[in-house]
C-alpha cells in the first residue's frame, strides 16, 4: 500500500472517531479510539513510539514519542486544543526529520468539524 492509500484510510478512521465522539475529550481518548479504528481497517501501527535523537553519531534517549506511527511511513500527532499553534507544526516537522518519514498528519479533535482540525505535513 502506498502513502496516499494509507493516508486516505487514516483520514477515514479519524473522521469516524470524530463523528462518534465529537470534541472535548482528552488526546489519550482519541488516540485509543483512532488506534482501534486503524487496526480494524487493516493498518499496522505503533502508538507512543519512542523516537531517539541522534546527535553527532550519539543516540540519545531524549524522551520523544510519536503519538502514532502507521505502516512505518506516516506519523500522526493527535491534539485536543482550541487551535493549532506554530509549535505543533514545529513538533511534527521535528518528528518527521528524526524518524526519516516524509508524511505527517496533525489531527485536532477539539473542533466542531474535523476538516478544520486536519493539517497534512510533508517533509
Amino acid at each position: 500500500m502506498n502513502e496516499e492509500e494509507i493516508f486516505k484510510k487514516i483520514l477515514d478512521c479519524s473522521f469516524k472517531v470524530h463523528t462518534a465522539l465529537g470534541p472535548g475529550l482528552l488526546e489519550s481518548a482519541y488516540e485509543e479510539c483512532l488506534c482501534y479504528e486503524l487496526g480494524k481497517s487493516g493498518l499496522n501501527y505503533e502508538k507512543q513510539k519512542p523516537l531517539p535523537l541522534v546527535y553527532e553519531e550519539v543516540k540519545l534517549d531524549a524522551g520523544y514519542r510519536v503519538d502514532i506511527l502507521v505502516e512505518n511511513k506516516i506519523i500522526i500527532e493527535i491534539k485536543s486544543v482550541d487551535a493549532f499553534a506554530d509549535i505543533h507544526l514545529a513538533q511534527i516537522l521535528t518528528y518527521l526529520k528524526l524518524s526519516g518519514c516524509r508524511l505527517g498528519l496533525l489531527v485536532n479533535f477539539n473542533v466542531k468539524h474535523l476538516k478544520d482540525g486536519i493539517k497534512r505535513v510533508i517533509l
